[in-house]
């Protein structure tokens, strides 16, 4: 991916959340009481990559809207996190909410009330940030309601204008669902890098094979990676698949923003000028450290553990 005219600044637009995490003891109980451990945590998928890109040393700013009793304590938190945050104030609308409940085995299902981020509109977006910007990343979260949609479609059309790459990650395979892939592919039209999961990538492909999800979001997008969870993950295109990586055997906690953890180190490798084997290993080994704490926001200690990554296998030539 060639870089823009900026000095290696990442731009991420995307979700203000606050993460209430549920951990049952057991199978919830219809009408009664089940013990259960419950934390909040800062989250949202555009919070945590900003967050992570931060953590990991990559200038980055952040995009987003929150409830205005919020911004004051959100802007000191990402700026903890050497995150330049660019929040706006909504004076009607609180910040948005997840309930997020795990299982387990770690697999984890939502309640989303996205409130601020839902007003996000084009006055929001700063343009002027483009001129020391190396590269873009859009949370899918902001194609699936209007004014996000039109907001960031504002900020992309004049990032491609000035040469600048754009990045999208797809976020949430039920609202692919709701929404439909044929449309999101439209919203996305010009994008150079698809981030998704086995399930985003079976959406918007119609397929669960992963060679024939590579073919198909291919003709879409000019390159693809498919995060694959304890399968490791995959980067290829309309030739189908180049190289696919396992990832290590590690006790899952928590399974929530590791594919932010794992966009961010891809992203932050390549920014820095890692061949694609080395910036997809970054990628597992980030995401494989972040499912071992609760929350999807790095701790004290994750990004040192994120530092192994997987040896490289190349997929054979296909004809």
């Amino acid at each position: 991916m060639s870089q823009g005219a900026g000095g290696g600044r990442i731009l991420v637009v995307g979700d203000v959340m606050t993460d209430i995490i549920v951990k049952p003891e057991g199978p919830l109980v219809r009408g009664s009481d089940r013990r259960a451990s419950i934390r909040s945590r800062p989250g949202g998928s555009g919070a945590n990559q900003a967050v992570w890109l931060g953590a990991m040393g990559t200038r980055v700013s952040f995009v987003a809207r929150v409830g205005a009793a919020d911004k004051p304590h959100l802007e000191a938190y990402f700026k903890g996190f050497c995150v330049d945050p660019v929040l706006v104030a909504d004076a009607l609308l609180p910040s948005g909410m997840l309930v997020t409940i795990v299982d387990p085995d770690g697999e984890r299902s939502f309640l989303t009330d996205r409130g601020a981020n839902l007003a996000l509109s084009p006055s929001d977006m700063p343009v002027w940030l483009l001129d020391d910007t190396s590269m873009v990343l859009v949370s899918g979260y902001s194609y699936f309601a209007d004014g996000p949609r039109r907001a960031v479609h504002c900020l992309t059309e004049e990032a491609r204008r000035r040469g600048i790459p754009l990045a999208v990650d797809a976020a949430s395979a039920g609202f692919l669902a709701e929404v439909g892939a044929a449309d999101f592919l439209a919203w996305t039209g010009g994008v150079d890098l698809l981030l998704c999961n086995g399930e985003e990538a079976a959406a918007l492909s119609g397929t669960g094979e992963l060679d024939a999800q590579m073919r198909l979001l291919g003709q879409h997008f000019p390159r693809v990676v498919v995060k694959r969870g304890a399968l490791g993950a995959a980067l290829g295109g309309r030739a189908g698949v180049a190289i696919d990586l396992p990832a290590p055997a590690v006790e899952v906690v928590d399974t929530t923003g590791a594919g932010d953890a794992f966009a961010a180190a891809f992203l932050s490798a390549e920014l820095a000028g890692r061949p694609p084997e080395a910036c997809l290993a970054a990628g597992i080994a980030a995401g494989s450290a972040a499912v071992g704490t609760l929350g999807g926001q790095p701790g004290q200690g994750l990004i040192r553990r994120a530092g192994t990554a997987p040896a490289a296998r190349t997929a054979p030539t296909r004809s």
